[in-house]
């Protein structure tokens, strides 16, 4: 078995550890949560180890429909062996319905379905606070290439498209999402980063009740539960 190293990095939620394999990294994930850029912090007892498998899930998932993800294989409940990667500093933002940020940005209800899915970008830099960015400031402050670009939009509509048709039959509307990407070695832009209700809007598509970080977000109480909800319907435990 893959063994951890010393600890490369301490992410907010993540723990990231070398191995023997220089090409190859561990993440352990913690119960660690934050919000508002950081300023909240708390504990979801039990996310580490849910949002490690669910991410595992997806990426396989992905994987099998040809997006390219830095996952290699899981350890454990709450460790994963991951390629190293050198992360392109964007976030990547779909959004299918209105909610969050986007809804206080723009003047729109929260809840009302767009007329067509969309795609934002912010600069992944904490002390800026992550600011919105446009195709022409990601090309002009280099943070990735034109073609990098092309093929981060390509497969972020593509992961858009799979998982909200996969996680419609669970009963579970994909609102909008966060993803990051990496390059590996050779330049190949790979999906990178994680896949959870700590990355993603997921309402309940009878109830609209919010499955999500949305809740310690807001404190609305009843996180850990609506995260295993989420992992129950996904992994069926």
């Amino acid at each position: 078995m893959m063994e951890k190293k010393e600890m490369l990095y301490e992410g907010k939620a993540k723990r990231v550890y070398a191995t023997e394999d220089p090409a190859l990294v561990i993440v352990d994930y913690t119960d660690n949560a934050t919000a508002l850029n950081g300023l909240k912090k708390g504990l979801i007892a039990g996310k580490g180890a849910i949002n490690n498998r669910m991410s595992n899930h997806m990426m396989r998932l992905l994987e099998k429909k040809g997006v390219p993800t830095h996952y290699v294989e899981e350890l454990s409940e709450r460790e994963t062996v991951v390629k190293k990667v050198s992360i392109v500093p964007l976030e990547v933002i779909i959004r299918n319905i209105a909610a969050g940020s986007f809804s206080k940005r723009y003047g729109v209800e929260e809840g009302r379905k767009l007329a067509l899915s969309t795609i934002e970008f912010s600069y992944k830099n904490d002390d800026l606070g992550d600011p919105l960015i446009n195709d022409y400031h990601a090309l002009a402050l280099e943070l990735c290439t034109a073609e990098e670009l092309e093929t981060i939009k390509k497969y972020a509509f593509a992961v858009n498209e799979m998982m909200q048709e996969y996680l419609l039959k669970l009963g579970i509307i994909l609102v909008d999402f966060k993803l990051e990407f990496g390059r590996l070695p050779d330049g190949t832009i790979v999906l990178a980063d994680e896949i959870s209700p700590d990355t993603c809007r997921f309402w309940d598509s009878k109830t609209m009740e919010k499955l999500d970080k949305d809740r310690f977000r807001r404190d609305m109480g009843g996180a850990e539960d609506a995260y295993q909800e989420v992992m129950k319907r996904l992994m069926g435990d």
